[in-house]
């Protein structure tokens, strides 16, 4: 059986089709099937869901950008989370329990959609998709992540801020983009002028980085925002202190603000 799993996890998504392993729906969610045994780091389980397709991932326009030091708050937090109205939390690659807390909302919350953040290598890549990591997110723009990223078909978000580094992103087939740090590098002032050159390539920002519930909806406004990454709903110190109501209620309230926003 390890042997098994060992090949399993080498081999690429088309090699994983050609074995009928995986199918493809048309929401461009891929499955894994369900009589094949997925090994994960508690227990045999049958990874269902994988990846999803940019538009559903994004559709609630907010992603909770979570700093998670004990991978057991993840799930109680990803609760938090929903309770609050929102699905979408990226876990980032800043402690050595990222990939288990991934693993560990999936397994529970197969509702959450859940991606891995800060992912500054091609290796982080590889591991964020093992733990089942459904999207990427990089504070800046790699070739080897981009490259592993399409390896292993992970909708990534790269981290631009220039357009020189807008350009590079295109060319490198990525039109959802980090935009990071966004209050540092002109907000959502800076979004509006980099819509007059890049509009017609249907490129579109996820800013992050300096936003809270006070300016929120000066992006959400913003036709070429296409999400809004945050930490303040989930900053770090709620969820060492497990303070979950705080969490739901500051959640609760950012849906508030993107709903407005779309009204």
């Amino acid at each position: 059986m390890a042997l098994l799993l060992t090949v399993f996890m080498m081999l690429t998504l088309s090699q994983y089709a050609a074995i009928g392993l995986i199918e493809k729906t048309s929401t461009g969610i891929v499955l894994i099937n369900p009589k094949f045994p997925v090994h994960s780091r508690r227990k045999f389980c049958n990874m269902t869901v994988i990846f999803m397709n940019t538009d559903s991932l994004l559709k609630q326009r907010l992603i909770c950008v979570a700093v998670i030091d004990k991978p057991e708050d993840a799930v109680p937090l990803a609760e938090a989370l929903l309770t609050g109205g929102l699905n979408a939390i990226e876990v980032t690659f800043r402690t050595a329990g990222a990939a288990d807390s991934i693993a560990r909302i999936r397994q529970a919350l197969p509702q959450a959609i859940v991606g891995a953040g800060t992912l500054l290598t091609a290796e982080q890549v590889k591991q964020a998709v093992q733990a089942g990591a459904q999207f990427g997110v990089s504070p800046g723009l790699s070739e080897a992540v981009s490259q592993a990223a399409h390896d292993t078909q992970l909708p990534l978000f790269p981290g631009v801020v220039t357009p020189s580094e807008i350009i590079h992103a295109l060319d490198l087939g990525w039109k959802n983009l980090k935009f990071f740090p966004a209050e540092t590098f002109g907000g959502a002032k800076a979004l509006k002028a980099l819509a007059g050159p890049f509009g017609h390539t249907g490129v579109k920002f996820i800013p992050t980085g300096g936003i809270n519930a006070v300016n929120l909806a000066n992006y959400a406004a913003l036709s070429q925002v296409a999400a809004i990454g945050g930490s303040w709903m989930a900053d770090r110190k709620l969820v060492a202190e497990k303070s979950w109501g705080k969490i739901t209620s500051l959640t609760a309230e950012a849906m508030k603000i993107i709903a407005a926003a779309k009204a």
